[in-house]
């Protein structure tokens, strides 16, 4: 079969990260005052949080990986010399290591308020911190197709993506706790399939009509078919301690969309599994990361999860090429040897018995390789 156009799989990259007092290496409001010096250089690419202790960047529309690589690398250097000069920190995981939560100072926006007013505690104690990938799509009707048929990947990538070990100074056993902060959270976790466009369309519809969100943004799913923008949003993944890592996430989502849509094309699809036994494998990933095992639906038996991730690399094989993205997802390799964030912040606390080298450490990964 001849190429396949897929020059329309653009990708945007949202990350968030955390603010450090260099002294006591406990999360520290900025008063926004990275967000206000931030916006002079690199404009609306930065945002304020709920929390004032997080700053949200946001790449431009990026046409393939390289792009996205650099558009990253400025937003992490550009936040980390504007934090530098106001005497912060800054750091990316998905989780602080010892910070509690109600000592955190909550941004003065409607926006947050309004939220905060309906979901009060849940709102209150999310201070998380997450990666979100968009891929560009060229029609709202294949962006649903591809986001049905994407949802088995998502705890594959998101045991790549596991950097949240520590929750408020204890080792939560899990190597990603951050999803079971945002649980609490409603409309969260893995979506069920949508017959087509229009059937996301009337969910959102009733949901405004019945007011249980004002606006399709309060649909807060690990992916969604984007309510502005012809994209699928990934938004299952902590932040990664590093560019590299980001990116190479990033290119695997792109990847995973690009075949499940050259599959389409010749009438093909994955098979479609229910969310329940999505949430069984999201919940192995939070878990163990890349140590454990994970479902494989198919064959209905446990496989390595490292194993299973191989098989991802080979599904997306034929694709990665025409994206330019091979050296982005050839990293996966060196991330299920050396292991993830969560891996190495455990490390760290292992060799040292403290948080306070682990977040030295999360600050130190933060322009490692830029």
């Amino acid at each position: 079969m001849a190429n396949i156009n897929l020059t329309h799989f653009t990708l945007g990259i949202e990350e968030e990260y955390m603010v450090i007092d260099p002294v006591s290496r406990e999360l520290k409001s900025h008063q926004q005052r990275i967000v206000t010096e931030g916006q002079k250089v690199i404009k609306d690419k930065v945002k304020a949080e709920m929390h004032q202790a997080v700053v949200e960047v946001g790449t431009d529309v990026c046409r393939n990986v390289d792009e996205a690589y650099k558009d990253v690398s400025n937003l992490r250097r550009t936040i980390s010399h504007i934090a530098g000069d106001l005497g912060f920190w800054v750091g990316a995981a998905g989780t602080h290591p010892f910070s509690h939560w109600e000592s955190q100072l909550i941004t003065d926006h409607v926006r947050y308020k309004e939220i905060l007013d309906v979901l009060q505690d849940a709102a209150r104690s999310n201070l998380i911190f997450g990666l979100h990938v968009h891929v560009g799509m060229e029609s709202r009707e294949m962006a649903n197709h591809i986001a049905n048929s994407t949802r088995y990947f998502l705890p594959h990538i998101y045991a790549l993506s596991t950097n949240s070990p520590f929750w408020e100074g204890r080792n939560t056993g899990y190597k990603s706790y951050r999803t079971k902060v945002f649980d609490k959270f409603p409309r969260t976790g893995i979506p069920e399939t949508f017959d087509t466009i229009e059937d996301y369309d009337n969910f959102i519809k009733l949901l405004v009509k019945t007011n249980c969100i004002d606006n399709a943004k309060k649909i807060w799913w690990d992916l969604r078919v984007h309510p502005f923008y012809n994209t699928v949003e990934f938004r299952i993944c902590d932040v990664p301690l590093t560019v590299q890592e980001t990116v190479a996430i990033a290119a695997l989502f792109q990847g995973v969309c690009a075949k499940i849509y050259k599959l389409r094309l010749q009438n093909l699809n994955f098979i479609q599994y229910s969310r329940a036994l999505i949430n069984e494998n999201k919940w192995r990933a939070s878990r163990y990361g890349i140590d454990g095992l994970l479902i494989d639906f198919g064959k209905e038996e446990e496989i390595n999860t490292r194993v299973l991730i191989y098989e991802l690399l080979d599904f997306v094989d034929d694709v990665v090429d025409e994206l330019g993205s091979r050296h982005a997802v050839n990293f996966i390799t060196k991330l299920l040897e050396e292991g993830t964030g969560a891996d190495r912040q455990l490390k760290v606390f292992q060799q040292t018995n403290s948080l306070v080298p682990v977040v030295d450490y999360i600050h130190s990964q933060f322009l490692a390789g830029v």
